[in-house]
């Protein structure tokens, strides 16, 4: 009977929802909702793609021009005829290879002690560096957590 009223007197179903007053049955609240709950994911779905629009124009207009690259036409020093060069078997190791190597050993063993296995089924071919991005903020939360983790 009040989808009649409602049908009678040009009244949608948001308006007769809108209105405290109005009494409704179970269905009609339930298609009201999932009207409501339709308009919202489209009016989000809208906002997110002109954000992204947003974002795409923004990049295309800020973006910096690439420099070129250094010339590899430049001369190279010429090196001076009285300098032999060093035989590989009187050359000691660097500090920074010894380095590397402590580093390699880490690795392995890190990945032997998470993959409980030995060492021996390692192999550690290239160590690549890469710049820390982490904003001040989170290796300072990352610092708090790994100092918490060793209080007692």
């Amino acid at each position: 009977m009040n989808m009649n009223r409602a049908l009678l007197t040009g009244e949608t179903l948001l308006d007769r929802l809108r209105d405290p007053s109005v009494e409704m049955s179970f269905g009609d609240k339930l298609a009201a909702s999932i009207q409501v709950t339709i308009l919202g994911v489209v009016i989000v779905l809208m906002a997110l793609i002109l954000l992204y629009f947003a974002i795409n124009i923004m990049e295309k207009l800020l973006r910096q021009p690439q420099k070129p690259a250094a010339k590899a036409t430049e001369e190279k020093p010429s090196t001076p005829a009285a300098a032999e060069p060093v035989k590989e078997e009187e050359r000691e190791p660097s500090a920074a290879e010894q380095q590397d190597e402590e580093l390699v050993a880490v690795i392995t063993a890190a990945i032997a002690a998470s993959m409980e296995t030995s060492t021996h089924n390692i192999v550690v071919r290239n160590i690549v560096r890469t710049a820390d991005t982490t904003p001040a903020w989170g290796r300072a939360g990352r610092t708090e957590q790994i100092n918490q983790m060793y209080r007692v």
